[in-house]
Parts: C-alpha cells; sequence; structure tokens
C-alpha cells in the first residue's frame, strides 16, 4: 500500500521516489502489518497537514479546552473515554512517570519544526514517550549535509521536505501516537491548537512574534525554542506567565516512622526511628498517621518542619494541649505543587534572568554565549548564511555584532567590554560551526527538549526556567585547522570535517570500537556512531559487508577486519517493554537478538557502517571470545551496560589492556558519563557507591513495616515455592540415594527446611488434579495470613518485652492481626486463583478454563476444609537482626532429616520415573502468567497483617520485578555527552579536557567536572599508576624475574599466580625453585592453563624497597611466547 504524504503549497508535485530502503510501517487503524518497498508520494496535492495513521485523511489541530498549563488531561482520542496505558509497553516509563502524568501526556498534541538532527531527536524522544499526536513542520529540502545528524535521512530523499522524508519512520517508533506532517509557513494563530511547540532553527525575530502569541494565548502555548550549532547549543523555554509544578523532582515522599513527640509549645520535639536518616528538609511540610495517644495529629493537616536533623525535627505546631504520645506513627512529607511565572522571549533578552549552568568552571560564559547567539541571529539577517567555518572575516563580523547587540541589550544582559575582548576566541569558535549540525550534540538537546515538552504537557518535573546555553569546546581541536582541512567534500560527513577536519574524520573512520550492550544506551551509541562516521568504509569505498561468523561466537577471536571495525555484543533478545525507549526496534523484532537488530538499523543510517553483531555475555567465561589478539586491537570500548558487575569486568580488561572506557549509565531522569582513559583518570572500578541497604532478614520475614518488605518477601516466597523447590524435587528424582545422602551429609537447618518442602511436594500435598492445586492454595492462604500471624503473636503478645525490658513491640515493628479469609475479597480471591495455576504447572496439569471465573473459582475454595489453628509451645522465631537465614535448628537436625529422608524414600515410590516438576522462573513482564497476580496478592495480604498500605499491581511489579526506572530522553543525553567525550579521546586529549557528568532532567541539574586522577605509586626515579602493567620478555626463570626486579631497586620476596603461592623468601624449600621456568612452576602450582591464543601470564609480585617498606607494584605480565 503506498504512503500517501502530500506537499505544502507551491512545492513540485507527482511521484517522486522516497527511498530506496526497505521498511516496514504498522498501520495504525489495526489492519495487519504492511511492507512498503519503494514508497512513492503519488497524487500529491497542495495541503497543510498529513496524518500518517491515514493518510487519506487532511487534517489540523483544533484548540483543546481549557485545562492546567494548557495540557489536555483529557481522553483517548474518539471521543471521552477512559486512557487506557499499554503497561507491558511502558512500564519503565510509567516508573518515572506514574499513570497520572502519562495519561495527561496523553491527551497532548505537540508541533516540531524544523527536522534538522536536533529537531528529528527530540520528535524520537516525545512519540517514544507517547502523547496525544505529534506535528512535524519543515519547509527545508534534504540534502546531503543533513544527513550528519538527522538518522532518519538518506541519500535517496536528497530533494523531498525533511519533515515528509522522515515521518514514516516517526510513526513506526509508536503507532498510538498520531503522527501529522505539515510543510506550509506557519502563521502564529496555528500555534493555538496545540499544548506545546518547539522550533529549531527559527529566526529570532519570528521566535519573538511567535512566543508573543503563545505567552498571551488562552491557555498559554508551552514554546521552546533550541538550536545546536557546532558544539555550541541554546535553549529558551516559556510556559506561560502561570505554570504549575505538579511534581517537582519525581521522588517519593520521604517518611519516617515515630519514636516520641513532645508535648512542647510553640515547637514540638519529634524523634524518629533511627533504621533511616529522614529526607525532610526545613520547610517541608508534613502529615502523621496511626499515632496513638497524640490522635489530634492523625488529622490530616500538613504541617511545617524546621530544624531537621538526621531522625528529629521541630514541627511548627503546640502541641501542649494536645494527648501524650503514647506510641506507634508515620510521618511522611506533602508534595506541594509550585508555581512558575515564566517571561516572554523579548524580555529575556533583555533581563535573561539566572542562567541554568552545565560546568562550574564556565560560570561565566552564559551572558557572552547569551549575546553570542544573539549576534549569530544578526549576521544570518544581514548576509542569509551562517558564518563560513574557518572564514576570519565572518567571525571578526561576528565578533562585531556581539559588541552591538551588547550596547542595545538591558542593563542586566550588558557584560563588560573585557569580558567580550577575553571571550573573542569563544565567539569565533562559534561562528566558525554555526553553520555545522552534529549528531552528540543533537542527542544531548534533543534528551533535554525532548523531556521539557514532557513536562509542558503534563506538569511532571521542573521546568527549565528560562535560558541555557553550552559548549563543548573541549572537543575540538587544540590549534586551528586549515582552509584544505574544513573543505567540504560534499558528503554525509561535512559538518564533521568542519569542525574537526578531513584528517580527523579519516581517523574516525579506521577507528576500532566495542560497544558493550545493545539495549537503550546501545541503540542510541549506534546511531550516533553511524551518523559519526566512525568504524565506516570512507566515502567512495564500497560499504563493507556484514562479517561471517556474527552470532554466538564459541571460540577463538572474534573476527576482524583491521582498522576500522565497530563489534557491539548483547546475549539478550528484544521484548516490547524495550520498545517505548530501545528506539531501533520495532514490534516485528520481538523475540530477535538485540545485537543483529541494532546493527542492521544502524546499518541503514548508515550503510557504510563496518559492524559485527554477537550474542556474547562479557564476562571471564568468553575470553576465549574476546581474547588478547580482539582487546589489543581495539581504539576505545563503549559500555552500554546495565549492571555493575559487568561494569567492572568490562574496566578491569580496559585497565589490563589500557584502552579507553567511555562508560554510562541512567536511572529514571538521572544519568551519569564517567570517561576512563589510561594514565589520565581513575577506572571505574576505583570508587564504589555504597551498597544498597538491605533489610534485615528477620524484618522481612516477620516483622515488615513497609511495603518493600512485604513486596521482598512476596518475591522470595514465589521462587521458594514455584522455583526451588521443583528444582529441588527433581534433583531428588533424579539421583535419589546421592540427593538423600547429601542431605544426610549436610545435617543442618537449612537441608532440613529443604527436605520439608520436598517432602510437602512429593508427599504430602502432591497434586494430581486441578482442585488438589486449588486445596493447596487456599490452605497456604490460611498458612501465611492466619496461622503464622497467630503463631507469631502467640510467642510475641501485644505486651511482650525485651530482655532489657522494652516493649518489644516497639517501632519500627508493628503488631500484626491475622486476615479472614473472604471469597468476595478480590485480594483473596487473586491469591487463591493465581497460586493453584502456577501450583497446576509445577505439576503438569493444566488449569480448566472455569479457573479464570471468579464465582466458579469462589465455589471450587468453599469446598476445601481448613484446619483450626493450634498454638505451639516452643517455636523459635529469628529476631536477631544479623541472621542471615529464617532456617531455625529444632533441636537434632540430624534425626529430622533421618525421618524426613525415610518418608521421602517410602512415598515416592509409587510415582513413575519419568515424573519431573516443572520449575516456574519469575517472568514480570507477561501479565498473562499470574505472575504478578502472585506476588502482588501474596505482598498485599501480608500488608494487611501488619496494617502497612497496600499496592496495585503495577506498583508490586516496579519494586517486586526490580525495574529499573528508564525513559528515552535520559538515555539520548547520556551517550550525546559520551560521544562528545569521543571526539576528544580519538584526539589524544589529556584530563583537563575531559568531562564526567551527572545530570537530572527533572530538576533539571547539570553537573560537569574534569575526571579524577589516577593515584601514582613512585619509587626512585620510577613513577607507576593503576594503569600501568609491567611486562617481562620471555620465558624466564624465578630467579631471572627476582633479578629483573633487582635492577630497578626492589627487592621481590613474595611471587603469587591467581591464589597459589610460587616463591616466598621465607621458605628454604622455594630456593630449588629460583633455576626454574616460572610457566613450569606456575603449571605445577597454580594449575595453571595457558591458551593457545594467549602469549603471556600474569604474575603478582609483592615488593619491598632497601629500608624494607613494602612498595605496591604493577601486576606483572609475563610474555613467555
Amino acid at each position: 500500500m503506498p504512503l500517501h504524504l502530500t506537499s505544502r503549497s507551491g512545492a513540485d508535485g507527482g511521484a517522486v521516489e522516497s527511498d530506496d530502503r526497505e521498511h516496514k510501517r504498522q498501520k495504525i487503524d489495526g489492519e495487519a502489518a504492511t511492507s512498503v518497498t519503494d514508497p512513492k508520494l503519488d497524487d500529491c496535492v497542495p495541503s497543510k497537514l498529513t496524518n500518517l495513521s491515514n493518510p487519506d485523511a487532511e487534517m489540523a489541530p483544533q484548540p483543546t479546552s481549557d485545562s492546567a498549563n494548557g495540557a489536555a488531561a483529557g481522553a483517548a482520542a474518539g471521543g471521552g473515554g477512559e486512557i487506557v496505558i499499554d503497561e507491558d509497553l511502558h512500564s519503565r516509563q510509567l516508573a518515572v512517570y506514574g499513570r497520572e502524568t502519562m495519561k495527561r501526556m496523553f491527551g497532548a498534541k505537540v508541533l516540531i519544526s524544523g527536522l534538522n538532527g536536533l529537531g528529528v531527536e527530540i520528535a524520537k524522544n516525545v512519540i517514544l514517550a507517547g502523547v496525544k499526536s505529534v506535528t512535524v513542520h519543515d519547509t527545508v529540502t534534504v540534502t546531503v549535509q543533513h544527513l550528519s545528524a538527522q538518522f532518519y535521512l538518506s541519500e535517496a530523499d536528497v530533494g523531498l521536505n525533511r519533515a515528509q522524508a522522515c515521518a514514516a519512520r516517526l510513526q513506526e517508533l509508536n503507532k498510538a501516537v498520531d503522527v501529522h506532517v505539515h510543510t506550509a509557513p506557519i502563521e502564529k494563530e496555528f500555534l493555538g491548537g496545540f499544548e506545546a511547540v518547539v522550533f529549531t532553527d527559527l529566526p529570532l525575530d519570528q521566535a519573538v512574534e511567535f512566543d508573543a502569541f503563545c505567552h498571551a494565548h488562552s491557555p498559554p502555548v508551552p514554546f521552546i525554542r533550541c538550536d545546536t550549532r557546532g558544539v555550541f547549543g541554546s535553549i529558551f523555554c516559556d510556559f506561560g506567565p502561570s505554570f504549575t509544578v505538579t511534581d517537582v523532582d519525581g521522588e517519593d515522599p520521604f517518611s519516617g516512622i515515630l519514636a516520641s513527640v513532645a508535648n512542647d509549645s510553640p515547637d514540638a520535639l519529634v524523634t524518629c526511628v533511627d533504621d533511616e536518616r529522614l529526607g525532610f528538609q526545613d520547610g517541608d511540610l508534613v502529615v502523621f498517621s496511626e499515632v496513638r495517644g497524640m490522635t489530634e495529629l492523625n488529622d490530616g493537616k500538613p504541617r511545617r518542619v524546621r530544624n531537621v536533623r538526621a531522625h528529629s525535627f521541630l514541627l511548627d505546631d503546640d502541641t501542649s494541649a494536645y494527648g501524650a504520645y503514647e506510641g506507634g506513627g508515620i510521618v511522611t512529607q506533602v508534595k506541594q505543587p509550585k508555581q512558575l511565572a515564566f517571561r516572554t522571549l523579548a524580555a529575556c533578552l533583555h533581563q535573561p534572568g539566572e542562567f541554568l549552568l552545565s560546568d562550574f568552571a564556565k560560570f561565566d560564559r552564559p551572558p557572552l554565549l547569551h549575546l553570542a547567539f544573539q549576534a549569530l541571529d544578526a549576521f544570518h539577517k544581514e548576509t542569509g548564511r551562517f558564518p563560513a567555518p574557518g572564514s576570519e572575516a565572518d567571525g571578526s563580523r561576528v565578533v562585531e555584532l556581539v559588541r552591538e547587540v551588547n550596547g542595545r541589550v538591558g542593563k542586566e544582559a550588558k557584560v563588560e567590554e573585557g569580558v567580550i575582548a577575553e571571550g573573542e576566541k569563544l565567539i569565533r569558535q562559534l561562528a566558525h560551526g554555526a553553520s555545522a549540525e552534529i549528531c552528540p550534540m543533537a542527542a544531548m538537546f534533543g534528551g533535554i527538549v525532548g523531556q521539557e515538552v514532557v513536562k509542558a504537557c503534563s506538569g511532571k518535573f521542573h521546568p527549565l526556567h528560562q535560558l541555557f546555553y553550552f559548549d563543548s569546546v573541549e572537543s575540538l581541536p587544540a590549534e586551528p585547522l586549515s582552509a584544505e582541512e574544513t573543505a567540504p567534500t560534499n558528503t554525509r560527513y561535512d559538518s564533521q570535517i568542519a569542525l574537526f577536519g578531513r584528517s580527523f574524520q579519516a581517523r574516525m573512520h579506521n577507528c576500532s570500537a566495542f560497544v558493550v550492550g545493545a539495549g537503550a544506551l546501545g541503540c542510541e551509541l549506534l546511531k550516533n556512531l553511524a551518523l559519526m562516521g566512525a568504524c565506516c568504509s570512507p566515502p567512495g569505498e564500497k560499504p563493507a559487508e556484514p562479517v561471517a561468523g556474527g552470532g554466538v561466537t564459541s571460540g577463538g577471536s572474534v573476527p576482524l577486519s583491521g582498522k576500522g571495525y565497530l563489534t557491539v555484543t548483547d546475549d539478550d533478545t528484544i521484548e516490547k517493554s524495550n520498545l517505548s525507549r530501545q528506539f531501533l526496534f520495532r514490534d516485528w523484532n520481538i523475540g530477535h537478538a538485540k545485537s543483529s537488530v541494532a546493527a542492521d538499523a544502524a546499518r541503514v543510517i548508515n550503510p557504510a557502517l563496518r559492524v559485527n553483531a554477537l550474542q556474547n555475555r562479557v564476562g571471564p567465561q568468553t575470553e576465549d571470545v574476546f581474547d588478547d589478539t580482539f582487546w589489543e586491537h581495539l581504539d576505545v570500548v563503549i559500555n552500554a551496560l546495565d549492571n555493575v558487575n559487568a561494569r567492572l569486568y568490562v574496566d578491569s580488561r580496559c585497565l589490563y589492556f589500557s584502552k579507553p572506557l567511555l562508560e554510562s549509565g541512567t536511572l529514571g531522569a538521572k544519568c551519569n558519563t564517567q570517561m576512563v582513559v589510561p594514565g589520565e583518570t581513575e577506572n571505574y572500578g576505583a570508587s564504589r557507591d555504597p551498597p544498597e541497604k538491605q533489610a534485615p532478614m528477620c524484618t522481612v520475614h516477620s516483622f515488615p513495616h513497609n511495603i518493600t518488605h512485604c513486596l521482598t518477601w512476596a518475591r522470595s516466597e514465589f521462587e521458594g515455592l514455584l522455583e526451588r523447590t521443583p528444582s529441588e524435587a527433581n534433583a531428588f528424582l533424579s539421583a535419589p540415594e546421592k540427593y538423600c545422602e547429601e542431605m544426610m551429609g549436610a545435617g543442618d537447618a537449612a537441608a532440613r527446611e529443604a527436605l520439608e518442602r520436598v517432602v510437602e511436594c512429593l508427599i504430602t500435598e502432591r497434586a494430581t488434579s486441578f482442585q488438589d492445586c486449588v486445596s493447596w492454595a487456599r490452605r497456604k492462604f490460611e498458612d501465611y495470613f492466619a496461622n503464622r500471624i497467630k503463631q507469631l503473636t502467640y510467642t510475641f503478645p501485644e505486651d511482650a518485652s525485651t530482655s532489657t525490658g522494652l516493649p518489644f513491640w516497639s517501632p519500627p515493628k508493628r503488631f500484626p492481626s491475622a486476615v479472614v479469609f473472604t471469597p468476595d475479597d478480590p485480594t483473596c480471591l487473586a491469591f487463591v486463583t493465581a497460586g493453584a495455576i502456577l501450583r497446576a504447572t509445577t505439576f503438569g496439569i493444566e488449569a480448566p478454563d472455569w479457573a479464570r471465573d471468579g464465582k466458579k473459582m469462589a465455589e471450587a475454595v468453599a469446598k476445601v476444609a481448613v484446619e483450626e489453628f493450634v498454638p505451639k509451645q516452643g517455636v523459635k522465631i529469628v529476631t536477631d537482626e544479623k541472621a542471615t537465614s529464617a532456617a531455625t535448628s529444632v533441636g537434632d537436625d540430624g534425626k529430622a532429616i533421618a525421618d524426613l529422608v525415610g518418608r521421602l524414600k517410602d512415598g515416592s515410590k509409587g510415582l513413575s520415573k519419568e515424573f519431573r516438576m516443572v520449575p516456574v522462573q519469575f517472568e514480570k513482564d507477561d501479565d498473562t502468567n499470574y505472575h504478578m497476580d502472585l506476588i502482588a496478592s501474596l505482598a498485599n495480604l501480608r500488608a494487611r497483617n501488619y496494617t502497612i498500605g497496600e499496592v496495585d499491581k503495577l506498583k508490586a511489579k516496579f519494586i517486586a520485578g526490580r525495574i529499573i526506572p528508564a525513559i528515552a530522553t535520559t538515555t539520548a543525553l547520556a551517550t550525546g555527552l559520551v560521544c562528545l567525550e569521543l571526539y576528544k579521546v580519538l584526539q589524544g586529549a589529556k584530563a583537563p579536557a575531559l568531562r564526567n557528568t551527572f545530570a537530572n532532567l527533572a530538576l533539571p541539574l547539570f553537573s560537569m567536572a574534569e575526571p579524577v586522577p589516577p593515584k601514582s605509586v613512585k619509587h626512585k626515579e620510577l613513577t607507576w599508576t593503576v594503569w600501568d602493567r609491567w611486562t617481562v620478555e620471555g620465558d624466564v626463570t624465578m630467579q631471572e624475574l627476582i633479578d629483573w626486579f633487582q635492577a630497578k631497586g626492589l627487592e621481590a620476596y613474595s611471587i603469587s599466580c591467581g591464589q597459589a603461592l610460587l616463591f616466598n623468601s621465607l621458605f628454604p624449600r622455594h630456593k630449588e625453585r629460583l633455576p626454574r621456568k616460572v610457566l613450569d612452576i606456575a603449571k605445577e602450582v597454580a594449575k595453571l592453563e595457558v591458551p593457545a591464543y594467549r602469549r603471556h601470564f600474569d604474575v603478582v609480585v609483592a615488593c619491598e624497597d632497601e629500608d624494607g617498606e613494602d612498595v605496591d607494584v604493577p601486576l606483572i605480565s609475563i610474555k613467555f611466547r
């Protein structure tokens, strides 16, 4: 089916080839996916707007009714119905924004004008976020130069309108968002139909006019103007005279558990238990609940706090007339909306106010750049173009214009002449690169602006208020480039060449890179690298074919093709939840290997890309794949990982082979980047975040006091019941005698508990029908939520005391009560339904259709007989916070194990030899598998036991599934920053030019700093760091190795390999090893095996100097072949 797009008035009509690449387009109207090859732009008619989800309909955005901040809080398209969010698709995004915010976003219409590299980045991020519609506008036709940063354009699109050329690909990103195309010049009245408008490449005069209209409109239309010029960028935001921020930072409200409240006037001292530090700040509002005695605090009235300390604060309230505090209570922060007043662009030009800073080492630059960007606009207005790269005359004119602008702006915006004179180099750098657009800047600013659009449409997070200027001049060459170096080549790389030169571009083509991970970060990085020309065949050379041998490599080195090669690896496959931020993937890619699909998509962006996609995990087990030769050929490693252990391993490899590592990570609206450069910076593993605080085992199992404890317990019970126990049962069924011998040999409480579970599973509670599974689930309910609680309160009654005489049930402990099963209660029934279905799965029993019918399930449950609870004497319940296991000894575990083994052997005789259970592995992202139904009901019923607030299934999924909040905007920002650093690394930049970054788009906050240098060690004239590795050439003897150190003035007294000691001067017998080869000793003592592909092995040497002081020397690598 041909894709119909309409051209702007006056544009050439007729059928034009849009693209000679194959691509697919998923239709929005619910029909099957259609593969479209060589789509034509036929039957073009003069019209302003096209709806890509219904190409035959000519549409124009209609003004929305008044709503807070002008954002549509309304319903889904089609008439006021309830908006339904696809939680499988948007789960990671929901963890950042929440349902209400996303519903507001889904009602918003957004205009993005200017589909250059920055414009398409913004459009991509906004469409992935999910709004009602995005209208892309452009009047510019595609040239080869636009391919420098616009990833949805190809050479086949040259001559087409930019918006028309890329709109179909934008539509593929999210079929729930209507993508419209507008190609006529915009009149200001057109803007009133949107909840947010974004302009790139908009002349200043027109920007002032459009912003004034949007500012005065009722309701105001949030207006954003943004540009990137070379390595410089600017953003202006105006969300109207009164904008409400519903949630400033997106963080969960802080809370604390009360320990005491004083009856004081005028300020009452409140103290909290010291299990966690309070997160309140002076001036915060808080509310109280569950307070005993001083019940007046439970009125729900927000009260202000001050003088906040780690575990106490003063309450701005007179509590002297309140009842005396008796105990209990929770204090919770009340997040307040914030009102912001924005000023127009015209006003901000003369009175800019405070600038948002990114690098505090450049705190004086924004005022100058505020003038310089206005001067650039004046130059363009004067000449009809931007300054030519390297043109001294154009640069001088821009400097003159800066002075002219400085003469007419308001007092607040003026800078001193000395500042202009000192900043003339900076102004010229801006002028010389003004006509160039590079993808790292587009990605970075696309992430920031995309997030501002979300804020404008939803009120979630604090907007940029109001001006932001940025530069990365450290990325530029240290010395000026000749005219020959920057001369255009009429290729897609001309923008980059204008900034960095032809020689650097050749270096970019020839670099060899390793991208570890092909998820959200990996997709963005591959896109950036393809656009930058990294690892690409030079223009005019035939594009490289994909390397044979891709996929999972099982042995030998990864295929290499000299320099200029990109290797990407990821052992994961694509899931539906990936599609909301991993933008290279489409729904028809689900189930395919991430690395392969991402590599193919990157080759579509730039067919010259030389890339090899693997599905190998990077770790010690794949060192035969990623061997010495592989690492030695690399120029740079870029991590795109989602866990610390993998990052540490890659860091250790980069440290060992002395390779630069570009590191980044995201968490919701936050991201960080770290540059690890040999000899210049500390390595990634040199500093660690403190470990995340874990709740004590006894708290999770018996004394929870928040929903996280309940969900942690629920996840543990799920895995114990449905995965570990069936696996344990299978271990017995596969080798009964061996299993029983091992249990008898262990003889501890853990072995006894494992046997108890297996006996229950295979004998006492063995299921042969689905009704058996229903009975098991109902009895489990009684065990978990009634009997165990009754036993706990029998052992520790409400008035129990500790050995020191203090109340046992003092905060943070909460006294529990049993839950009575009620079939009419949805949570009770959900537990039994999910439990029965999953129990049936482990026994290979098919659940009948009626199992999903609540009424029939209630009838089945009613048939189950439940025994009356009788408390037991002498039951031991773990209360020690240092305990690591809930298993408690029964006095003679050995005898109990022997009895259990006997029961197991006797009871299993009737089982078929082929019978095996089916372990169920937890999968959070499939809402049809009942996994989250069981975990959510487990957690909520336990929360009900302890009067803890319950949560819905989505919130339960976030916590129990350990979902990492993720959004596309933050990912784009992080990878843009990484690729700006890549320019520096490939030019051999030193530490002062490098930048590590922490950013929080919610605030927004940017903090850039020079990396920390590596710790250095000095000995005589020698200096070394962790980056140094001393190499000893030859197959040396132990004596030769010791002599090698003596030549450096060091006494090697101990030499080890792995965990084995090869030599120690204190051991007389070790002197016999002095004439032997170190390699032979290592093979004999350390059982060292050196693979054929490895030419060296490593030893650790302990040394001391002439004064007997220990000296920490680098790792020693003996290159024996």
